[in-house]
């Protein structure tokens, strides 16, 4: 026999397996690694250079940048307040419109749809996707804009009226524009992600609530409780692309940086100020504070996207 006993087989097995003997997996390995440690440098060394070009305007404003409403170049008064309320209110209204949608499309995906169905459906939503912003803008100028000029506005002001966020002049342009655009794009983002959450979770556990006697809502019920993690995860995804979406909503939302609780009122957000002014950036400190715009919009979104990362991370893991 070649082995005489079963230790001289194990140790036989150990050398085969020994790093020393598989320099080619040890090479791979490293040069994987190091690619993905220039990831991490290039986004650490963006973080880094957008704050050494943004520290004149860090030293001159401090906090009260965050909390400044007046942006004035001319005067070189700069408060980011306005673009930042812009952010949150028109990335608000998306996902308010838009997780609901969202949600109820990955229900009848992942549950409902029969598969001849289910295929093409998913493939028409993950390619909203992919569509062009500038797409996007475009359509909001000519389709979606002259709708809510007409019919939307109008029907919010007539009925809604005393309500501060409907109140004003139908202008058309504005944050409710905004906020419907990115509803839009932020759709299949939330819908696609949640539908592979729900589809994760376990069969068993559908077989086990409807041999229960349970009926398919209630099944439904117990599915989505077990997935929640992973839509709200979904849901940061969107919000991440809400945050950082640029030309459609430069497009359609005014660019006017004043803080006003209608909606229908123009608005500005940190993404837009930047596309539309940075080319007009004639000083040094008027560059300095559009690009401390950008180091807030660059952490903002990288918070919310890390979040939105771990908490789908922990719905698959468990399901594992």
């Amino acid at each position: 026999m070649k082995y005489q006993n079963q230790e001289s087989i194990v140790s036989h097995l150990r050398l085969k397996t020994s790093p020393r003997h598989n320099l080619g997996d040890v090479v791979f390995k490293y040069t994987t690694m190091i690619f993905a440690l220039i990831v991490l440098s290039l986004i650490l060394l963006m973080g880094y250079e957008m704050y050494q070009d943004s520290k004149p305007s860090i030293l001159k404003f401090g906090w009260s940048f965050l909390t400044g409403t007046t942006w004035d170049p001319v005067q070189e008064e700069y408060g980011a307040l306005p673009f930042i309320f812009g952010t949150l209110v028109s990335s608000a209204i998306a996902l308010v419109i838009a997780l609901p949608l969202s949600i109820g499309i990955a229900i009848f995906l992942s549950e409902l749809a029969p598969p001849r169905l289910e295929r093409p459906l998913s493939f028409l939503i993950e390619l909203l996707a992919g569509i062009p912003s500038i797409v996007y803008g475009l359509w909001g100028i000519f389709v979606l804009v002259p709708w809510i000029r007409t019919s939307i506005e109008p029907f919010f002001s007539r009925h809604l009226g005393f309500l501060p966020i409907f109140h004003g002049a139908p202008y058309g342009f504005g944050m409710l524009a905004a906020g419907l655009i990115l509803s839009i794009m932020v759709l299949p983002i939330i819908a696609s992600i949640s539908r592979d959450v729900l589809k994760s979770v376990p069969q068993t556990q559908r077989e086990a609530s409807l041999g229960l006697g349970a009926t398919k809502w209630q099944s439904i019920r117990l599915i989505l409780k077990d997935a929640k993690s992973g839509i709200l995860g979904a849901t940061l995804l969107g919000l991440g692309r809400a945050i950082g979406e640029t030309m459609a909503v430069t497009m359609v939302i005014g660019n006017r940086p004043t803080i006003s609780y209608s909606l229908f009122d123009p608005g500005y957000t940190m993404a837009s100020v930047i596309a539309n002014e940075f080319t007009e950036a004639t000083s040094s400190m008027y560059i300095s504070a559009l690009i401390e715009i950008a180091l807030l919009l660059f952490v903002m979104t990288i918070i919310v996207n890390m979040l939105a990362r771990i908490l789908v991370w922990s719905v698959t893991r468990s399901t594992r």
